[in-house]
């Protein structure tokens, strides 16, 4: 296109100018390799130092158990059938006390069940003779491999999939060595007290060096839920009602999931994404003894599972206030700032109430949310009035004026503060004062409203996005701009409805949550304490 008139020339510098910055900072990573994985490594252990005692404990009881093969006198007692006691406890060995419980069951019924499988098959195998022999050991393989490994796919028995893959792992282990060494019965003893030793060993060292328990892992991490969902509301209606331009081109270079600069944000994914964890802390909990502040016995852990599928249902709401923060088009400040008073408040109020449960769920203790609840309620009736009684600013119909430079007055003042005032109040009168305001509303708003419907209308009309404004392009105001302006104006001022409308439905759901607190409270038993 050189030489044509509107080409355009791109210079490239020479490539060995930019490749020298690159090969420097590649050498000079590659110096420290080693620094930078011992820095990782090291960040990795402060952010959870039970991972590094948990370390510790297996070492500590594979240490244990190997003694018994090291040692000359408990070498010639056991022999070497005390190798399968490392692999028990190699296995066994788990995270949590529960955990550790639970695969050391599946482990010891595997184990057990195979072997008994094992010396039935293999006595029979031995009377049809040295021909039959052979061939109906391999059937019988075939027959545990296909049969086990169906039932390990039925959903009831998920949960016992450890214990089948033994059944497979140790049949077939007892009756090859039987038929070689001619005696199964002694083969299958050698193996189920070495397993039983490996399963005391990992048991002991669990539970009496620095248990880690599966239910209070499974506590911490609901009340969390609690404190992580009240931050990310209040973060996020505190984000929508600052005075600044919301960044509509962070969203569209970034994944829904993605803010970096949110971190009660990423605290509520993390809550939505928690039901996995949940079960299976509450699996790992049921198998607990009773131990710290849960001593009773079938203490209900499922209603925590329950607890927190509630949590995530308000979490839901949280995330849909974050996609309306985010979105393209918003509504104006100005018609933000005018109902500030009554969205902070409704938000306050039910984070306050949000933090009280988990408050109350981590001191055990069961309180009355009575009072906590109505004041949730008197704030969002709050907020339902006021957006019903000035619902003319939401709709296209309302035009504002440009020739205003003052904010829009709150919406509080021309209000009652309770309920019960608006109730007594005189039909005339709030008829006097809705017109008072709207008068008042009318002659205080800002030109910043247009300059926003310009932004709107240019974004929306132009692919990729243009500079040049719709209202100075072709030199004067074309006339197909206006019914487009009312379409943006109207979807802007839906933008601040469906923000109040999802704060709302968040407080209604609040009431399925106190009722979820209130069944665990009754269930585990806690302490009970008037408000």
């Amino acid at each position: 296109m050189n030489g044509k008139k509107g080409s355009v020339e791109i210079d490239i510098p020479p490539p060995n100018k930019a490749k020298q910055p690159e090969d420097g900072n590649k050498s000079g990573f590659q110096g420290f390799p080693c620094k930078a994985w011992i820095w990782s490594a090291w960040e990795f252990c402060k952010d959870d130092v039970d991972r590094v005692i948990f370390s510790f404990k297996v070492g500590l009881a594979v240490l244990l158990v190997s003694l018994l093969i090291l040692l000359r006198g408990a070498y010639e007692i056991f022999g070497t059938n005390i190798i399968w006691s490392i692999i028990t406890v190699a296995i066994m060995f788990e995270y949590t006390v529960g955990e550790t419980f639970n695969r050391g069951f599946n482990r010891a019924l595997g184990s057990l069940l195979a072997a008994i499988l094992a010396i039935a098959v293999g006595e029979l195998a031995q009377l049809t003779g040295r021909i039959a022999e052979p061939i109906i050991i391999g059937l019988s393989i075939f027959l545990i491999g296909a049969i086990t490994s169906f039932v390990k796919l039925w959903p009831p028995l998920v949960p016992y999939e450890h214990g089948f893959r033994i059944i497979i792992f140790t049949y077939c282990f007892i009756i090859v060595s039987g038929y070689r060494m001619g005696n199964p019965i002694r083969t299958s003893m050698d193996r189920l007290y070495s397993i039983a030793i490996g399963g005391f060993v990992a048991a002991f060292v669990n539970v009496l060096v620095f248990p880690m328990w599966a239910g209070e892992q499974l506590h911490e991490e609901l009340v969390n839920s609690f404190n992580s969902l009240a931050d990310s509301l209040e973060e996020c209606v505190k984000k929508y009602l600052e005075d600044e331009e919301l960044n509509q081109a962070e969203f569209s270079e970034k994944v829904m999931d993605e803010f970096p600069d949110e971190p009660a944000y990423r605290k509520c994914r993390t809550t939505l994404n928690s039901s996995a964890k949940l079960e299976s802390l509450a699996d790992a909990s049921k198998w607990e003894p009773p131990h710290g502040r849960f001593r009773n016995f079938f203490y209900p852990w499922s209603e925590y599972v329950k607890v927190g599928a509630v949590l995530r249902y308000c979490a839901y709401e949280v995330m849909a206030l974050h996609g309306v923060l985010h979105s393209e088009i918003q509504a104006p400040y100005n018609l933000r700032i005018a109902f500030q008073s009554e969205i902070q408040d409704a938000a306050n109020q039910a984070a306050e109430l949000v933090r009280s449960l988990g408050k109350d769920i981590r001191n055990m203790k069961r309180s009355l949310k009575t009072s906590l609840l109505n004041r949730v309620h008197s704030s969002t009736e709050r907020l339902q009035r006021v957006i019903d009684m000035h619902s003319y600013l939401l709709t296209p119909h309302y035009d504002l004026p440009d020739n205003s430079s003052n904010p829009v007055p709150k919406l509080s003042h021309v209000l009652p503060t309770t309920p019960y005032d608006f109730l007594d109040q005189d039909d005339d009168v709030c008829s006097t004062n809705h017109e008072k305001s709207s008068n008042h509303l009318t002659q205080n708003l800002t030109e910043s409203y247009y300059e926003m419907m310009r932004k709107q209308s240019r974004r929306l009309n132009s692919w990729p996005s243009s500079e040049v404004d719709p209202f100075e392009k072709g030199g004067g105001f074309r006339i197909g701009i206006l019914p487009q302006m009312r379409a943006v104006k109207s979807t802007a001022a839906l933008s601040l409805t469906t923000f109040t409308s999802l704060l709302i439905e968040f407080v209604v759901r609040l009431d399925h949550l106190v009722e979820a607190v209130d069944e665990l409270s009754k269930m585990a038993k806690f302490k009970h304490e008037d408000l």
